[in-house]
């Protein structure tokens, strides 16, 4: 998928505004969602939008708590939800779909984050 122009200069970028923007009403599910641990619960609706503004594939590995998705850049990979878990993430790079990620957030929490994005520049 082609990237559109991105405001962002590069993922950490991204990252920094992400950051300020996921809330328990973008994460799936809502109720495990914590401002001490912010990236939890956001790696799906994540990796569409790191999609969005960079292109690239989406990718998923299995850990403790379940399927983690995040992205692969121009060949290089790029987690930025990483930082929810305690455990090193065990990466096996399967790819994945944006109709994947998408079902395991919502339309409605994507465009939420969406619309945080686009408010917060």
């Amino acid at each position: 998928m082609p990237a559109v122009s991105s405001p962002f200069a590069t993922p950490l970028d991204l990252y920094r505004a992400l950051s300020r923007a996921w809330s328990a009403d973008t994460s799936s599910p809502t109720n495990a969602w914590t401002p001490s641990n912010p990236a939890q619960n956001h790696c799906s609706v994540t990796s569409l939008v790191v999609q969005d503004y960079f292109g690239g594939d989406i990718l998923t590995t299995q850990t403790p708590g379940g399927t983690h998705f995040y992205n692969r850049i121009d060949g290089k990979m790029w987690d930025l939800t990483v930082s929810q878990f305690a455990e090193p993430v065990p990466y096996d790079d399967s790819p994945s779909t944006r109709e994947a990620a998408l079902a395991d957030t919502s339309p409605e929490k994507y465009a939420l984050l969406v619309s945080r994005l686009n408010a917060s520049r």
